[in-house]
């Protein structure tokens, strides 16, 4: 049995917080492990770090390494080339086991995203090995969740028939999936009895999976007939779909397994606000905040006081170059603000002022007509790429740690307090040759300050540009 986990989304319901270059997966919102490090400890409880493959993309590729291999060593990872949702993900995934790691067609796949609060962990692991058994009779396994409110965000799946029974487990037949209903289908659903939620988890035979794909999906199925390599580099042509509407929609194979045990896809700010730790007036708060007359409301906070008088119902969400305020019950509207955003061309929707790279970090501390002002944290034994810029000097000011500076050939140490200027057009680079992280102020000046303004010679990442 594998695991194929997916870490490729850069949701956008819980904007301000998570954006594009830096989404929900590796947020640190239920503990101090991000979502990704949770679902990872939580597979071990039915997986092998062997048996145990990331999915995600080049863009994030260091972030996902950074953060497993902080627990245990990554074995497996994929690097989809382009996003083209979760059912050609899943067939990449697929050709990845066959190839790659000698799998049979009778191996069972479980497919899990990675940014989902799923406890007790051993309760959950449990459930995979029941599903490992329905898997293994010819049906595609879908991980139910009992509803416990009418939400409008979730897909529905209908059970139909006799409850079945493996390992003293009941599960059943799926009669129909329904992406987001309204909210009176919603009450209807919830009324009735038979439905649950679709957790977006699911356990199949690769031998399964590849037989419906040829029934229901064709053109993904082929694409399992190159080679891997072949494969990533035509995935371009695969279609935008996911699973559900591909196969889960389409096949009579689909079984549910109701999972008796807490669920959570902080898919929204009320669902954070469902799983976080609430005080006596039914607030949550995340950061430095003080409330009057204020009642079951989510703040967050990041560096400012944030104060509320006669606050109900809402979520409040700070960020260094956002504010995010709106009633709770409008959540899901999130997504809105970030298209309007993205439709203006405003960096707001997918950049931080923080940005992480695999060396570490940079925060833009203040910019304007030829100058930029950034902090910049390197991580012990790290180096930038040996680069030079076109348009802008850099003077750097070493803070905090020791900086190994390279300046057209020339390397020198610097230690807190001393500096160092880089010249336009000078070939330079920058490291942490110490066992803390190094911190700089960095001041850019020129005609032209941003990012693409990178030339690169070496760089140890495997990065082209940027």
């Amino acid at each position: 049995m594998k695991a194929l986990i997916l870490a490729g989304g850069s949701g956008t319901r819980l904007w301000p917080l998570s954006r594009k270059n830096y989404p929900k997966q590796f947020l640190k919102l239920n503990s101090n492990k991000s979502l990704l490090q949770e679902t990872m400890e939580r597979l071990l409880h039915a997986f092998s770090p062997e048996e145990m493959i990331v999915l995600t993309n080049s863009e994030y590729k260091f972030h996902v390494i950074h953060d497993v291999q902080s627990l245990f060593p990554l074995n497996n990872i994929i690097l989809e080339p382009v996003g083209k949702n979760t059912a050609p993900a899943i067939a990449l995934g697929i050709k990845y086991c066959l190839e790659k790691l000698g799998c049979e067609q009778n191996e069972v796949l479980v497919v899990a995203p990675s940014d989902h609060i799923i406890k007790p962990a051993q309760r959950f692991a449990e459930y995979i090995k029941v599903a490992q058994e329905i898997a293994h009779k010819g049906t595609i396994v879908t991980f139910g969740i009992k509803p416990t409110r009418p939400e409008t965000g979730y897909g529905y799946i209908q059970a139909r028939g006799k409850e079945q029974k493996a390992e003293g487990v009941g599960y059943f037949a799926a009669e129909r999936f329904t992406e987001k209903p309204d909210i009176e289908t919603a009450r209807r659903y919830i009324d009735e009895g038979n439905y649950y939620w679709n957790s977006g988890m699911f356990a199949f035979s690769i031998g399964t999976m590849m037989e419906e794909l040829n029934n229901c999906a064709p053109d993904i199925r082929k694409m399992l007939d190159m080679s891997f390599d072949e494969m990533v580099a035509h995935f371009d042509q695969m279609p935008d779909i996911s699973i559900d509407y591909a196969v889960a929609e389409k096949t009579d194979r689909m079984t549910v397994l109701p999972l008796d045990l807490y669920w959570n896809d902080i898919g929204s700010w009320d669902s954070l606000y469902d799983v976080a730790e609430r005080d006596e007036r039914g607030n949550v708060t995340l950061g430095d905040s003080v409330t009057i007359d204020t009642e079951d409301t989510l703040i967050i906070s990041d560096k400012r006081l944030i104060s509320t008088i006669g606050m109900r119902d809402c979520l409040i969400i700070d960020t260094d170059d956002a504010v995010l305020i709106v009633k709770r019950e409008e959540a899901q509207k999130v997504k809105e603000v970030v298209k309007k955003l993205q439709e203006e061309d405003r960096k707001e929707a997918s950049e931080h002022l923080t940005t992480h790279r695999p060396w570490g970090s940079y925060t833009v501390l203040e910019e304007g007509e030829r100058y930029k002002i950034k902090k910049i944290v390197v991580n012990p034994g790290e180096r930038l790429s040996l680069q030079k810029h076109q348009h802008r000097s850099e003077h750097w000011v070493v803070i905090k740690g020791s900086a190994k500076v390279t300046i057209d050939g020339k390397e020198i140490i610097f230690h807190e307090s001393e500096s160092a200027y880089v010249p336009k057009s000078t070939l330079h680079r920058l490291e942490n040759p110490g066992e803390t992280p190094l911190e700089i102020i960095e001041v850019q000046n020129g005609e032209y300050v941003e990012e693409d303004d990178i030339v690169r010679i070496d760089d140890v990442y495997g990065r082209d540009k940027g």
